[in-house]
């Protein structure tokens, strides 16, 4: 296994209180799950790790932890999801809050939501919604689609060990 590949492989390492369903176990990560049919996929694609989600009922709440010295340089995340209704994004020092809404989408910070983020400061998370296919889709629900956001760089400055995914799917089983 390649340092890159093992950098991506540390990054999967999801944890939940209380969970019990190991998915994977390496002497680089150990990834687990709050459900048997939880799945989690990590890809390197163009040069990023990627961590694919796929949540079958659409709340949860995820622990990845850096188990190498360093982060790689970036971190994709995919939630496989047909809607967005709240994603959260926590490390030691930064909350960083979105909701993709049928006609907008809202990013703010450490809980403040009437402080809206924009493209201008280091903060800023574009989320796309990405159809079958790899296009760029604009309606919700999501159908064999994904939220897809790249972590600002800013958030993985300062190397934290961890950092913490919840999200809520509008369209709950």
């Amino acid at each position: 296994m390649s340092l890159t590949q093992a950098l991506i492989v540390a990054m999967a390492f999801l944890l939940n209180i209380g969970c019990t369903n190991v998915v994977e176990d390496s002497p680089q990560s150990k990834i687990t799950t709050k459900r048997d049919n939880d799945r989690i996929e990590v890809q390197i694609e163009n040069g990023k790790a990627v961590i694919s989600i796929h949540r079958p009922f659409g709340i949860s709440h995820a622990i990845v932890e850096r188990l190498d010295e360093n982060w790689p340089d970036a971190a994709v995340l995919r939630l496989h999801l047909k809607g967005l209704e709240s994603l959260k994004v926590t490390n030691e020092k930064i909350t960083l809050n979105a909701a993709v809404l049928s006609h907008d989408v809202r990013l703010w910070k450490d809980g403040n939501e009437d402080s809206p983020l924009n493209s201008k400061i280091p903060y800023w998370m574009e989320i796309r919604m990405v159809g079958n296919g790899g296009k760029t889709v604009k309606t919700i629900p999501l159908n064999d689609g994904d939220f897809e956001t790249e972590l600002p760089k800013v958030f993985l400055e300062g190397n934290p060990k961890t950092f913490t995914v919840d999200w809520i799917n509008f369209y709950r089983n």
